[in-house]
């Protein structure tokens, strides 16, 4: 096969085009995220999801989530999947419309929890890890809303640093990084030097928050939804390196613009021969859990990603 040759030239075309594009759709995100929080939290996000239903079918990433969901669930009908593929984009609208309001919408009262649109399962974890004083993971997935969980911790006083994906439109990442930027909590963008600012934290006795269900290329190969994926075994890593508990969290929406909250009890932790955590098990516990989260509310998943994506044999780089 004739290899390919880069052009500076081209490359720096291409380049500029593609920062125009994205600057525009980084305008119309602002534009449609300013209109909607000039509405009442619930109204802005109800427009928000009957939006995202009725345009999934044309949506980008939607063939992509429909076969995904065919994969996951091969039992379903063509019409099953549609009506979960809607559900996906649905969830999806909501979330954005919901940075805008993220402080707004966590109005949960430790005094008086069963007011508001908060529910919580597993107060009691929340206290005992505060009080630990020890360093712990709470792993999530892209679930209902997972940005609420790090606010729902401080309402504890338990302030959980959460790792993030940066989206990779730059402009819409700022914005997206301003709105996450509430009174409560710390993030840490994903990239390069992430896992020691997380080791930083632990190394302090403090929490970290991982999202553990997305791809990752060097991982290892789980099974996950009977399928071979690999998976970011950071979790399981941090957990071997400073002996600390794995809690699993996740966020359900509910009827009515209401919340569920659930930080569970600590996961078993599988050991090797060595008595530390064994990593590619541990890895495997923990997308167990995750899957078994999916099967019961797959609409409210992020099957926009390619979940059992396998690195391809090392291919020539391009030369000049």
């Amino acid at each position: 096969m004739r290899q390919l040759v880069r052009n500076p030239f081209v490359e720096r075309i291409l380049l500029r085009i593609k920062t125009v594009f994205d600057w525009l759709i980084a305008q119309l995100f602002a534009g449609t995220t300013k209109l909607l929080s000039k509405l009442p939290p619930e109204k802005s996000t109800n427009i928000a999801e009957k939006v995202g239903r009725f345009l999934a079918p044309v949506l980008p990433r939607s063939k992509l989530a429909r076969r995904n969901i065919a994969l996951a669930f091969p039992e379903k009908s063509d019409a099953e999947v549609g009506e979960i593929l809607r559900g996906v984009w649905g969830n999806v609208a909501r979330t954005i419309a919901e940075y805008v309001f993220l402080d707004q919408l966590f109005d949960f009262d430790v005094n008086n929890p069963d007011a508001g649109r908060i529910d919580i399962l597993g107060i009691e974890n929340f206290v005992k890890i505060r009080d630990s004083k020890k360093p712990v993971i709470i792993f999530t997935g892209h679930t209902g809303n997972w940005e609420i969980l790090p606010i729902a911790a401080s309402s504890y006083d338990l302030i959980v640093t959460a790792l993030f994906r940066q989206p990779n439109n730059r402009f819409i990442a700022k914005r997206i990084q301003k709105a996450r930027r509430t009174s409560k909590g710390h993030l840490v963008p994903s990239r390069a030097g992430a896992a020691w600012a997380l080791a930083r934290v632990l190394e302090e006795n403090r929490a970290v928050g991982l999202l553990a269900d997305q791809a990752f290329t060097r991982g290892p190969r789980i099974e996950f939804f009977g399928r071979e994926a690999t998976a970011n075994p950071l979790a399981a890593k941090l957990a071997r390196q400073f002996d600390c508990d794995i809690y699993p969290a996740r966020c359900i929406r509910l009827p009515g613009g209401r919340f569920r909250l659930e930080l569970h009890d600590a996961i078993d932790i599988p050991t090797g021969d060595d008595g530390a955590p064994d990593i590619i098990e541990t890895t495997r516990t923990i997308n167990a859990i995750i899957e078994g989260w999916v099967r019961e509310y797959p609409e409210q998943w992020l099957w926009l990603h390619n979940r059992w994506k396998i690195k391809a044999p090392a291919r020539k780089k391009w030369s000049r």
